[in-house]
Order: structure tokens, then sequence, then C-alpha cells
């Protein structure tokens, strides 16, 4: 198993985000662990280092490993618990340490698991150095003498702390908070309580082994159920390490994630602050939201599928400085005022914080991004295929016909034999009859 191929041909360890596979497998190891928490030192630099993870029963067993891994090359190491990932991306922001490693596979069922680094300043790692450290994993030497701790309270306390300085009061409001039985099912409830909202839980025992069971983001129908059995004004749903989060309105319906990124786009343009006329989304994101922000008068910057190259997009910025805001449809969304990383409560109390000052529920907050049909497929083919001539003339035919009410992209997975097909048009019929004539040229036929 490899997350893709370097330049060199060599199979890659880190994927889109981190090291991810099955725990104890053919890749993710405690061997895997110690040397790359070793390789991490040595690359990045620094000797504080905070390790978070969620309940995956795998986690512990690696943790130890990874705390082996640091303080063999002298690293005083602080262990954080269970603990969402954007709290590890905090107090390395902060100051108190210099390195951060979060163990856990995010939505990935319980067998899976893996490491997610962040480096100086509380980012995620670049390409440049992800390939750095796999490099040094082949040349690690001396082992020097380093020590753990369990990291006190009032780290947690003051990541609370700091996101409910970004919000209002949120008295009024009926939530239902879908734990994932994972790193969120403490914290996320108690933050939304601190925050003045009835908070009603589901999924929040922090049973490891039940970690996105028939639960969290990518299973939101338990919690849409909940959000119409309690009356609630919506319904917050994270994924395993609690670095994004989907919303249920009032009806019990899951918002998209670009609907969620224009209503938080439009409260920051609609309080004036700096920035507030770029977005930043990824390729994937549905023109409706283009569309929108256009009317609103913000510009979308577009960036390859990733968290971290959303965040790449945004730290480079342009004339002004660092673009504020950016995200996925996915749920994860990156607010650069408050954090160096998705986090999945902070843009849910960013939600809230939105409904509660406008009075305004959050499907008609999220209405103003209409939705184009989407239709993607999945084509058995060689990657080339998505760059060959008689591809490239198809797809230019079929925008051509389109007339800019909607758009296509082809993509070359990165692992497998296969080329996505996206197609967007104003019909679903539509949609499908391009996606379908589209795949058929990218086979050959």
């Amino acid at each position: 198993m490899f997350q893709g191929i370097r330049g060199d041909g060599m199979a890659r360890l880190f994927g889109t985000d981190g090291i991810r596979g099955l725990a104890f497998g053919d890749v993710l190891t405690e061997a895997l662990t110690l040397a790359v928490a070793r390789s991490a030192v040595r690359v990045l630099g620094g000797s504080r280092v905070v390790i978070g993870r969620d309940t995956r029963p795998s986690g512990p067993a690696l943790e130890a490993a990874a705390v082996a891994g640091f303080c063999a090359e002298g690293a005083r190491v602080e262990l954080l618990g269970v603990v969402p990932t954007p709290t590890v991306a905090f107090v390395v922001a902060s100051g108190a340490a210099d390195l951060g490693l979060v163990i856990s596979a995010s939505h990935n069922p319980v067998q899976d698991n893996g490491l997610k680094l962040f480096g100086p300043g509380g980012h995620k790692l670049t390409d440049a150095q992800e390939e750095a450290i796999e490099e040094d994993l082949h040349q690690l030497g001396l082992v020097h003498e380093g020590s753990v701790h369990e990291a006190s309270s009032l780290v947690v306390e003051g990541y609370l702390t700091a996101l409910l300085s970004t919000a209002g009061s949120l008295e009024g409001l009926t939530v239902v908070v879908d734990g994932a039985e994972g790193a969120a099912a403490r914290l996320a409830p108690e933050l939304y309580r601190q925050a003045g909202a009835r908070v009603i839980e589901i999924h929040c025992a922090g049973d490891g082994e039940r970690i996105n069971d028939g639960c969290g983001a990518t299973h939101p129908e338990s919690l849409a159920a909940a959000v119409v059995e309690h009356g609630a004004d919506l319904g917050i749903a994270h994924d395993g390490d609690a670095d994004r989060c989907i919303v249920v309105d009032g009806d019990g319906t899951v918002l998209n994630g670009d609907q969620v990124l224009g209503l938080l786009a439009l409260s920051r343009k609609d309080a004036g602050l700096r920035g507030s006329d770029v977005l930043v989304a990824t390729v994937m994101s549905n023109l409706g939201l283009v569309q929108a922000m256009t009317v609103a008068g913000i510009d979308v910057v577009r960036t390859a599928v990733g968290d971290r190259y959303v965040l790449e997009a945004m730290l480079a910025g342009g004339p002004d400085g660092p673009y504020p805001l950016g995200g996925e449809q996915s749920g994860h969304v990156v607010m650069l005022d408050h954090a160096t990383t998705g986090d999945g409560l902070l843009t849910a109390l960013q939600v809230m914080d939105r409904v509660a000052r406008t009075g305004r529920s959050v499907r008609e907050l999220a209405s103003v991004v209409a939705l184009l049909p989407q239709v993607l497929v999945n084509v058995r083919a060689d990657r080339s295929r998505a760059t060959e001539a008689d591809v490239v003339d198809a797809v230019a035919r079929e925008e051509s016909l389109l007339a800019g009410n909607g758009r296509v992209l082809l993509r070359p997975s990165g692992t497998e034999s296969l080329v996505r097909v996206m197609v967007e048009a104003p019909t679903q019929a539509e949609a499908e009859a391009v996606a379908h004539r589209l795949a058929e040229v990218v086979r050959g036929r």
C-alpha cells in the first residue's frame, strides 16, 4: 500500500493529508511511526513536541512509538491525549511547541490510523518538507535522550477560550452535535454550551471502537433525524479528528460544504473584514458558489484538491497579504484570522454565530448559493488520457455547448488508473449526458 509516486519513481509515504493506512499493517507500523517522529525533528528542527490523538484503539500504541522517536532525538514531548486536530495546530501556532503530531485517520474506519504533522507556526507540511522527511528516513543516525510529560489541562482550556473569543452569544439556539465517537466527542458539546447554545449530544461517548461507524461527518443520517426529532435549529457533525464539520439545517437537510463556505464568506463581507473580497476554494467547488460570490463582489481563487493546497494559496495571498478564508466541499474550512488549519469546531461556531446575529435560519443563509447539478464519473483508463488530444478536444466541445452555464473538469487519479470526469450543468439530465459522452471518449470508444 502506498500514497502515490514521487518524481524519482519511488513510492511516497505521505498522501494528501499525512500518512494514513491500516494500523499495524504493511505501512503504518510502530516502527515507521518511531522513525517518522525522529525524522520530523531532524528535518524540521525544534525541541518541543505536542502529540494529540483521536479515540481509536490503535492510538495509544502508535503514540508510544512516536514518543520514543521524538525522545530519541532529544525532544521534550507533551501528551495532549484525545483532542481535535486543530487543538494541536493551535498549541504549535501559539509558540508553546515547535512541532505537533496528530495520530488519527480522520473519517476513515476504526481499523485505520494516520500520522499528521504540523511544523513551525502550526502549519501542515509542504511537499518539500514531506519529501525531506522521507529522504531522512534512510539516514537515521545517533540516538539522544529526551523526555515525555502529560500536558496541563490549561492547554486545552486555552484552545477553547480562543475559539469562544471569535463569536458572540449563542443563547436561544438549539444544536444537535454528532461527535463521531472521535476527538470532538467531549470538547465540541462543551464549547457550544459555553457559548450559550442548548446542546443535544449523539455519538459523543468517545467510544473509539465505534469511531465514524454510521455516524459523524461521513454518515449524517442519524444527525438529520435527531435535528427533526428535537426541533433543533441545526445540527453539526464532526469527523474523527474534528478538523471539519458538516451542517444540517432545521429541516434535516444536509448542507453542501460550498454552501457553508458561501455563508461564511458573506458573513465576513457584511462585517467589512479585511480580505473579505476573496474566497479560496478548490477546483471541485460548485460553479454555483462562484456565481453567488460574483454577485456579492467576492473573487474566488481556485486551487488543487486538498486543504493544504487551499492553505498554500491563502498564505500566498495577494497585494494586501494572505487571504483569510478558504475551504473545500468536504467541510474543511480554514480561517487564518483565527487558526492555521481547518477547524471543525471553529467552523461550527462561526456558522451558529451568523445564525444568532442575523436571526435567520441556517437554511435561509445557505440558500444564497444555488448549487448546479454536479455529476462525477470515475473512468477506468490510463491517467494520461486526461491530457491526450482527443479528450482535450472533446472537453472543449462540451464546454462550448454549455456556453458558460456549466463546466467540465477532468482529473487523473493520484494513485489509481482512473480519470475522474466531473460535469456541472443547469440540469441533472444535461450534466449526466455530458459526463457520459466524455467518459466514452476517455475510454476510447
